[in-house]
């Protein structure tokens, strides 16, 4: 394991010092006292791994192809921006527009997210991205959403689950949203029902694997059941650029 003290540097010494330690042959990194540095594993590919102890900063992942990131704190705005392949599990909360355009890869996020998580996401060359969130999810959730996947816990809490507007524009993908605190609607365009055997097979391997990950039992959260939230149309706002 390959230890950086991100004490004292700034976000550009800190990503300059992960480049030339993955450049040395280092596969597995750790990094102490991160606070809100930006761009950590910005582009990396490969079987890297990373753990994160403290705050990820702005862009966290964004346009990673393979390494796994693991955070024991928060993250900030914009974590796996674009992402391709690979894994972001962050013990505590992650900020706004998490996963944006991601079209491969995991993130999984034990504790809330704020809004337009999920906006873009895509599932590119056969890839299907996940995205867990253990808590709550603000507004805009799976906003024009084209693929993958996007599960909703809203463990630890008796708030509702997601905000308002969750899937407005979506024209693929699933959202599935507990269903205990599931507030009863969608964005315009989306269609809220019952998930199939097919989608709780999904559901049930996406949720063993947050549950490990997370120290939960795997029965217990899935015990409320689920909602599923689709697009009614692949081109919900087609007519809006069509001339009479």
């Amino acid at each position: 394991m390959y230890a950086i003290d991100a004490k004292g540097l700034d976000y550009r010494r800190l990503n300059s010092r992960i480049r030339e330690a993955v450049a040395g042959g280092a596969t597995r990194l750790s990094l102490s006292n991160v606070n809100g540095h930006r761009y950590i594993a910005c582009g990396l590919r490969g079987p890297l791994k990373i753990e994160l102890n403290g705050t990820g900063g702005n862009d966290l992942g964004a346009y990673m192809n393979g390494p796994e990131i693991t955070v024991k704190g928060n993250v900030q705005d914009c974590a796996g921006n674009t992402m391709n392949a690979g894994s972001i599990i962050v013990e505590g909360r992650a900020g706004d527009i998490l996963g944006y355009g991601m079209c491969g890869g995991e993130i999984l996020i034990r504790g809330d997210v704020g809004s337009r998580t999920g906006v873009h996401i895509k599932a590119g060359e056969g890839q299907g991205p996940v995205l867990i969130i253990g808590g709550t999810a603000g507004d805009f959730l799976g906003e024009y959403m084209a693929g993958g996947t996007i599960i909703v816990l809203g463990l630890d809490s008796d708030a509702a689950a997601v905000g308002r507007q969750c899937g407005v524009g979506m024209y693929g993908g699933s959202i599935f949203v507990n269903a205990r605190s599931f507030p009863g609607y969608a964005g315009k365009g989306v269609v809220v029902s019952s998930p199939d055997d097919e989608d709780l097979a999904l559901i049930a391997g996406n949720i063993a694997r947050f549950a490990g990950l997370f120290g939960l039992d795997a029965a217990a959260v899935l015990k409320d059941g689920f909602v599923k939230l689709t697009p009614r149309a692949r081109r919900p706002y087609g007519s809006m650029y069509v001339g009479a």
